[in-house]
């Protein structure tokens, strides 16, 4: 059994508490110790693995909240809301609600990185449900104080479409079947600023067009490419 330093011990349970969990919830504060751990303070015993496997608990949490929260809705809708939900800067807006920049051991060189603090915060965030979740290999230390916050955003990103982020929904989707990224195809269609159909753009995957969609930025028109081919391909499987 890992030995952690009593001021350590301390700022675990303060964290846990701030989760909401009892004092007597079954935590592997090892786990959460190596969570909490930035790869800058040790080469072996970081963060690392923890966050590997926290990457695939926080998909199931949120792939179970939102079938249960929405049993009406698309497995492309699902997808689409779940690549907002997952993504790093979500994931570091939740890691900041709950200070979690505290508790994190790291290096002066690494918390000067600026640039780098939302993938760091992101990285320790999935790290931390990894941990949650080996200690009991169950979702329930992870859900009861995560769900409140994944249906709030879900509600968000339902009621603004423009956050639904295909693009990346897309690329999860060829790069599980294809190994490949999809290749986009931009044009300008209109000279006009501001026009919703300045751009056009196409999205082609292995020599087939899979979608077209027009915007008035290039990124808007990508996207809405993405939403056609993405939505077409869940049609059909």
């Amino acid at each position: 059994m890992t030995l952690i330093d009593p001021r350590r011990q301390k700022q675990l349970r303060q964290f846990v508490q701030k989760l909401g969990l009892s004092d007597q919830a079954p935590v592997q504060w090892a786990l959460l110790d190596l969570a909490l751990t930035h790869p800058s303070i040790s080469a072996k015993a970081n963060y690392e693995q923890l966050e590997f496997v926290g990457d695939a608990v926080v998909r199931i949490a949120t792939s179970e909240l939102l079938f249960e929260t929405y049993p009406n809705a698309s497995v492309g809708e699902f997808a689409a809301i779940r690549s907002v939900l997952v993504s790093d800067r979500i994931l570091a807006q939740l890691a900041r609600v709950y200070g979690l920049e505290r508790y994190l051991l790291l290096s002066s060189s690494a918390a000067s990185d600026a640039a780098g603090e939302t993938s760091r915060l992101a990285d320790a965030f999935e790290a931390v449900l990894g941990a949650l979740y080996l200690s009991t290999h169950t979702l329930k230390l992870v859900r009861p104080w995560l769900d409140p916050h994944l249906q709030q955003l879900a509600a968000e990103v339902r009621q603004d479409p423009a956050r639904l982020n295909y693009k990346d929904a897309l690329q999860e989707w060829t790069q599980a079947h294809y190994k490949l990224r999809p290749e986009y195809r931009l044009k300008e269609t209109s000279l006009i600023h501001g026009d919703d159909h300045r751009f056009t753009a196409e999205v082609w995957l292995q020599n087939q067009r899979l979608g077209e969609g027009q915007g008035r930025s290039k990124k808007a028109a990508e996207q809405a490419a993405a939403k056609q081919a993405f939505l077409a391909l869940n049609d059909q499987e």
